[in-house]
């Protein structure tokens, strides 16, 4: 597992640590939680971007069947279950408390 050290503003951090306290996770767990759903959110977007080019350079008939096909992928895409980090570190066992 990488590591990953950034540092936040004193806002965003005490926003982080009240989110964490408020779900009796980690911050480490919420923030790869929020980028993991921000990453999968960028994949779509591009996804989604790459369709509508394809999708201009067809005529309309085409347009539309390609279209019906990624709005089903897309759908089923927004089905499947959220994949949670494997890694779960216990409260107050790893070090101090942020």
């Amino acid at each position: 597992m990488g590591i990953l050290s950034m540092r936040l503003d004193d806002d965003l951090d005490a926003q982080l640590s009240r989110e964490a306290e408020r779900e009796n996770r980690t911050r480490s767990e919420l923030v790869r939680e929020a980028l993991g759903t921000w990453l999968r959110e960028r994949e779509r977007q591009r996804f989604i971007a790459e369709i509508a080019r394809a999708a201009r350079n067809l005529d309309a008939s085409g347009s539309r069947a390609i279209a019906e096909e990624a709005l089903a992928f897309d759908n089923e895409a927004l089905r499947a279950a959220e994949p949670r980090a494997a890694y779960r570190a216990r409260r107050g066992t790893a070090g101090p408390k942020r």
